[in-house]
């Protein structure tokens, strides 16, 4: 088996060993506080696994080093901002009726095993690598650009939005900082922040050959990282842009429906940008990933006022 093969089997084996020993603690003190903390230490033993596991990173101490770093700040900034918002809120409602049902609380810990070690593959692809690729290339330049930049985002993101909600929840919505122009700058953050790991992984493939990663089932096993994180976003009932929009507009619409259909006519759902209210409807339901069934839906009380295509949108 490559190097890189046995490292991603061995960092499959000790994310289960660490999330099984949450949950038991977990479930015998009937406790949900382990459950963030045991997520962001399974990040961490994996880049200290990858990178410290005898014949790995010797061979390309920069670009591991590079990957070790980003990915270490992405996930201690999660770890330390979801630890920060459950203290806030007294708790974590996640859990609200779950604790007390040992088959139900193992699959959250279940799901946070797959959602640990897939988003972790790019690191542990680049880390387990005995290849020498050399100096970085302008694609790994490219791609610990947009890493970083993706952390800044989310970050941004994050702390701009708590301190809205400290000082009073002002205009029903948050429009403040980059949320004036990206109704959810942290997901696509997290979003361009795995897409880039990936991307980055490609130099670091054992396979031989020029464009060796093209060819290499490993490296293509990596996608899973942002391919899951996009589903989880996009797709997941009960978090990311399902939870976020459709149904979950109803507040804004109750509360502010004219200023909010505005915001929403004039900020794109993901990318931060300016325009967008000029961007045509079928392009914001495709390129920019604006679909229908994040609409609020029929029966909203919505203003009448605004472009065709936005009453279109609010009557789906």
């Amino acid at each position: 088996m490559p190097h890189q093969g046995f490292v991603l089997a061995a960092s499959a084996g000790i994310t289960a060993a660490i999330q099984l020993s949450g949950f038991i603690a977990a479930y015998v003190l009937q406790t949900e506080v382990f459950y963030d903390v045991m997520g962001g230490l399974n990040y961490i033993a994996l880049a200290a696994f990858s990178v410290l596991y005898p014949d790995g990173t010797a061979s390309d101490h920069v670009r591991s080093t590079s990957a070790t770093i980003l990915f270490v700040l992405s996930r201690g900034w999660l770890l330390l901002f979801l630890g920060w918002r459950a203290h806030e809120r007294g708790g974590d409602a996640r859990f609200d009726g779950v604790i007390e049902k040992a088959g139900l609380f193992l699959v959250y810990w279940t799901v946070q095993a797959f959602w640990v070690y897939l988003v972790s593959l790019p690191v542990i692809f680049i880390n387990g690598s005995s290849a020498r690729p050399g100096d970085f290339t302008a694609l790994d330049i490219i791609a610990q650009a947009g890493w970083a930049l993706g952390i800044f985002m989310e970050v941004l993101a994050d702390i701009q939005k708590a301190i809205w909600v400290k000082r009073g929840r002002a205009g029903h919505f948050c429009s403040v900082g980059i949320w004036r122009y990206s109704r959810h700058p942290n997901y696509f953050g997290e979003l361009l922040q795995w897409w880039s790991a990936w991307i980055l992984a490609f130099s670091s493939s054992e396979a031989a050959g020029a464009n060796s990663g093209l060819s290499d089932p490993l490296w293509w096993l990596c996608v899973l990282s942002p391919l899951f994180t996009t589903n989880i976003l996009l797709n997941q009932r009960g978090t990311g842009l399902v939870d976020a929009e459709g149904m979950g507009l109803k507040r804004y619409y109750d509360k502010c429906p004219t200023e909010y259909a505005e915001y929403r006519k004039n900020t794109s759902i993901l990318v931060p940008m300016v325009g967008y209210g000029c961007i045509p409807l079928w392009l914001k339901r495709t390129l920019f990933l604006d679909f229908k069934r994040y609409e609020y839906g029929q029966g909203s009380q919505v203003s009448k006022e605004g472009s065709q295509s936005e009453g279109e949108m609010k009557r789906d």
